[in-house]
């Protein structure tokens, strides 16, 4: 579990003021030394690596991510010598279009894109739950943000292509990858991915649906986490360890399939918005790709809904811990279910 020793905070607030760092300078190597600081700070949060996994598990995220921060440099080195300045608020509509895609595949490999995926299931998979939720959420915001700028300052065809291109695939392979899994975490992880390619999606068609997918989708993975966290899920490995409750079965499971955009749950006005700014676009196809990769994680989140649910209730009640706890769940279930019905009752009104 995450520690409660006072450097501990010391850490969150360097991989805060990172991150801050990162989005609000006006320089790329500004923006590289505040990801660098970001990195660090979370870096340290993994604890001492005692055992040789979570050793394995740090030397990947570290040699990942310096990765990312080698393309990034890289790619600002090739934009300086076409415009010779480090500003990143510099026009770039005549600079070099294979700076900008080192730079967005830096970026690519920070937040786990495709085809840059393949560390983040196993990162998640040995991290705690609280790390987790850093990982999913926090660790996003800086690079997300700063696609929106190169976006901004160059809207290049090819750019435009190549972001579709990873949108799509993180999208398919979000839901590919979950298929066979069993482990909360790399679960998770995955679902992570699928989510960043319709985070992508949105960003290219508009920042304010991408900034409404962003918010939804950190409030239900904090509920999501949080459900684990306190249910007392440290030494839960897979998803058979869940039948000490119903409760806790129907929250969770009602929590993933809120993130695979069930509707009327809340993750379903997310993917709503996205759908309808993407349908007036000559991008319709991608498009598809994202519908197909989220249809596919809902087959295995209803699987898993069934198969826990329907079938191991039996001798238990639903309600049977903590009642702070259960009201807690519900506080939680209620949130994912009548707030996308609110959002709809609401849209629907407007329209008419």
């Amino acid at each position: 579990m995450f520690s409660s020793l006072p450097f501990n905070y010391m850490f969150l607030i360097v991989m805060g003021v990172g991150t801050l760092f990162s989005v609000s300078s006006l320089h790329w190597l500004g923006i590289w030394a505040g990801l660098s600081n970001n990195l660090i700070g979370f870096f340290t949060l993994f604890g001492v690596p005692k055992k040789i996994m979570k050793k394995s598990i740090s030397c990947k995220m570290f040699v990942v991510q310096a990765i990312g921060s080698s393309f990034l440099i890289f790619g600002s080195l090739l934009v300086y010598n076409m415009s010779f300045t480090w500003e990143s608020v510099n026009n770039m509509y005549n600079t070099s279009i294979l700076g900008l895609i080192m730079m967005v595949s830096g970026l690519s490999v920070k937040l786990g894109l495709f085809p840059f995926y393949f560390w983040l299931p196993s990162v998640m998979a040995g991290l705690p739950w609280i790390t987790c939720l850093l990982l999913a959420t926090w660790q996003k915001l800086g690079p997300i943000f700063l696609m929106i700028s190169l976006l901004e300052l160059s809207n290049s065809y090819w750019l435009i292509i190549i972001m579709c291109i990873m949108s799509s695939g993180s999208a398919l392979m979000g839901g590919l990858g979950g298929m066979n899994q069993t482990q909360v975490r790399a679960l998770l992880a995955y679902s992570s991915i699928g989510h960043l390619g319709w985070m992508l999606f949105a960003l290219i068609h508009g920042e304010w649906v991408m900034k409404t997918y962003l918010l939804i989708y950190i409030l239900i993975s904090m509920c999501m986490f949080m459900s684990l966290w306190y249910s007392n899920s440290s030494i839960m490995k897979n998803f058979n360890n869940l039948k000490n409750s119903g409760f806790v079965q129907l929250s969770i499971m009602l929590m993933l399939l809120s993130l695979g955009g069930l509707p009327p749950l809340l993750g379903f006005i997310s993917k709503w918005l996205v759908i309808m700014a993407g349908v007036t676009s000559p991008y319709l196809s991608f498009l598809f790709l994202l519908i197909l990769g989220s249809l596919m994680s809902l087959f295995y989140y209803l699987s898993l809904f069934f198969s826990l649910i329907l079938e191991n209730m039996k001798g238990y009640s639903i309600v049977d811990y903590n009642s702070n706890f259960s009201s807690l769940l519900l506080i939680i279930i209620l949130f994912n279910m009548l707030g996308g019905m609110l959002i709809l009752f609401v849209n629907s009104l407007s329209v008419v």
